[in-house]
């Protein structure tokens, strides 16, 4: 049935046999017609899953009861939004070193040392005086988004800074790049669920020179719950066939080709590019659908071949952005009033 949700969860905590729980979170996933993808690690667990509502609902109920997450996980701590087994082509679970990819050794840079959480109330209140204090040029905080640019682009906090990287795994190397950004700064992060802020904000603290570090408890997720039209604008980005969910009327972002007002993805249609890209109808029906004119030129001789060789990525967009960008420090007064 496509009537049901989608669920988003983690729990960070000591898993002596990784394998044993991956094939027990199989075989429950199978039992229940769920699909989706769920990572396992000797660090915890990561799972995004889509069914019928009383598939999830029996899913969170096994969850909450076993025993090595029975005293750490609660209902609260699964994010549900409109979607079910449709949202994903398949079932993913795996045995991975990390539950969220961030790169660095769990045993280097470890959960246990992430910054103070804050709830959805108390990031509100936060960032309402944090914008207060901004427009008048008083601010000693950073509001951070710790998410990738596809994300931040077609939804944000604002006044935020949202760095301009691809994948989270860069976000390490980007903190070493900006450590003058962070100095003496309290730090407000966000993600879209909480669990990049768990390792974030641990790796941001190991560096020593915030004042203090904040993340936003359960995430954009859980902060929409309670404050749908509050301080986010725009689409929630999300990792399944959906691509975004709406709290609020607002679009932030524009199509790649014509600029107007867009920010619904579609995957670029050149075969060799996984990148998303913002185009809007009128642009798709003249034929405008990848990510670049590079692509656009790849994917007429890619389709012209017979065999469809598939080719390396090399877009123009990826290789106008940097890897890792360099903020400047002007870039602290941000408009505290931008979208």
């Amino acid at each position: 049935s496509k009537v049901g949700e989608v669920l988003l969860y983690y729990c960070y905590c000591e898993v002596k046999d990784p394998e044993k729980l991956c094939a027990w979170q199989k075989a429950l996933c199978q039992h229940l017609h769920l699909t989706g993808k769920v990572r396992v690690a000797s660090e915890g667990i990561n799972g995004t899953v889509g069914g019928s509502k009383v598939a999830t609902n029996l899913y969170i109920e096994v969850m909450l009861s076993q025993p090595l997450f029975k005293d750490i996980l609660c209902q609260e701590d699964f994010k549900s939004s409109a979607g079910g087994a449709h949202c994903f082509p398949d079932l993913r679970v795996g045995v991975f070193k990390e539950i969220v990819p961030m790169g660095i050794d769990p045993k280097i840079v470890s959960y246990k040392e992430t910054g103070i959480h804050l709830s959805p109330q108390e990031f509100h209140r936060e960032v309402e005086q944090y914008l207060s204090q901004a427009s008048e040029g008083q601010s000693d905080t950073i509001l951070l988004d710790c998410r990738n640019f596809y994300e931040s682009k077609i939804g944000h906090f604002r006044g935020c800074l949202a760095p301009d990287i691809r994948k989270f795994s860069y976000f390490p190397s980007y903190v070493d790049e900006n450590l003058e950004l962070f100095k003496d700064k309290r730090v407000l992060m966000y993600c879209t669920g909480g669990i990049r802020c768990e390792r974030g904000s641990a790796y941001l603290r190991s560096k020593a020179v915030c004042r203090e570090v904040y993340q936003l408890k359960g995430g954009i997720h859980k902060y929409l719950e309670e404050f749908p039209d509050g301080f986010y604008r725009g689409k929630l980005f999300v990792f399944d066939d959906r691509y975004t969910i709406c709290s609020n009327e607002d679009i932030i972002s524009a199509c790649r080709y014509c600029g107007i007002l867009w920010d619904q993805y579609k995957l670029c249609s050149s075969q060799h590019c996984r990148q998303l890209v913002l185009t809007c109808p009128s642009c798709r029906n003249k034929g405008l659908t990848a990510c670049c004119p590079v692509c656009q030129e790849k994917e007429l001789k890619v389709t012209s071949r017979a065999s469809g060789q598939a080719l390396k990525e090399e877009c123009e967009c990826t290789r106008r952005r940097a890897r890792v960008p360099t903020e400047h420090i002007s870039r602290r007064t941000l408009d505290a009033g931008k979208d």
